[in-house]
């Protein structure tokens, strides 16, 4: 499964220096064999989309639009860059849960509001974010946000100025942090039946609690399947009103 990596940044009111960092961000991205995921959203998103496309990566977007009509016309919004769009029919503002949960990684550039509150959602939830440093905004106040908010959530916020670093340190951040989430979803059921005073009872508790661990990983798997599944009706959904042949804007 890739690793999703999210872009979340500044529609406007950004400069040549933002654009060229975000589009090596995005050529990183897909030189690590991850997914970029945006808002499907013009701006240093889409530039970062631009990036891993030309890269050959897997391009994700989240619509705030009901259907590709009211995400082309009413938000005006890039389509043909990206493998994937995905519907949440929530607006501009209600779509950023849904991208920000997608994501294993979420990496801000630039930033005005809308990008603050993605921060807000990646770091109350605990994501692992990275910061690109000199794209303006909200990106170059993180460390200060951080400071402010004082809140232990599991989060971990990762700086750097170049593209290709931050992301190779998120992706080796990103597979430890796995590792550890694994050991513990196998480890805690274990640890939680602990030994009975000496009352010849260790043995079956040990078994116990392996199959414990085992039910729990078994529920992992199926929560994974049906993500898959779900993500294969959106990428048919896609191939259909591609097959449509929706006119292509001016």
């Amino acid at each position: 499964m890739k690793t999703m990596i999210g872009v979340m940044g500044s529609v406007a009111g950004f400069n040549e220096q933002a654009k060229d960092l975000s589009h090596r961000l995005g050529k990183a991205i897909a030189q690590h064999r991850c997914a970029i995921i945006t808002g499907a959203c013009p701006g240093l998103p889409h530039d970062a989309v631009l990036g891993a496309r030309a890269a050959g990566g897997l391009t994700v977007g989240v619509s705030p639009g009901h259907n590709f009509a009211e995400h082309t016309i009413k938000y005006d919004s890039p389509w043909k860059e990206y493998d994937v769009l995905i519907y949440t029919g929530s607006g501009l503002m209600g779509r950023e849960i849904t991208g920000v949960r997608s994501c294993d990684i979420v990496v801000l550039v630039g930033g005005r509001s809308g990008t603050l509150g993605e921060f807000s959602i990646a770091y109350d939830e605990g994501k692992l974010i990275g910061v690109l440093q000199g794209t303006g905004g909200i990106a170059e106040h993180v460390a200060t946000l951080v400071k402010v908010i004082n809140k232990d959530t599991g989060a971990q916020v990762v700086y750097d100025d170049d593209p290709d670093r931050l992301v190779t340190r998120l992706v080796e951040l990103n597979a430890a942090r796995r590792q550890t989430m694994s050991h513990d979803v196998f480890m805690a059921p274990l640890l939680s039946t602990g030994g009975n005073g000496g009352n010849g009872n260790d043995e079956r508790d040990h078994i116990e609690g392996i199959q414990q661990a085992i039910d729990a990983m078994e529920k992992q798997i199926q929560r994974l399947q049906a993500s898959i599944a779900e993500q294969r009706k959106q990428m048919e959904c896609y191939l259909d009103l591609a097959a449509l042949g929706h006119p292509e804007k001016g």
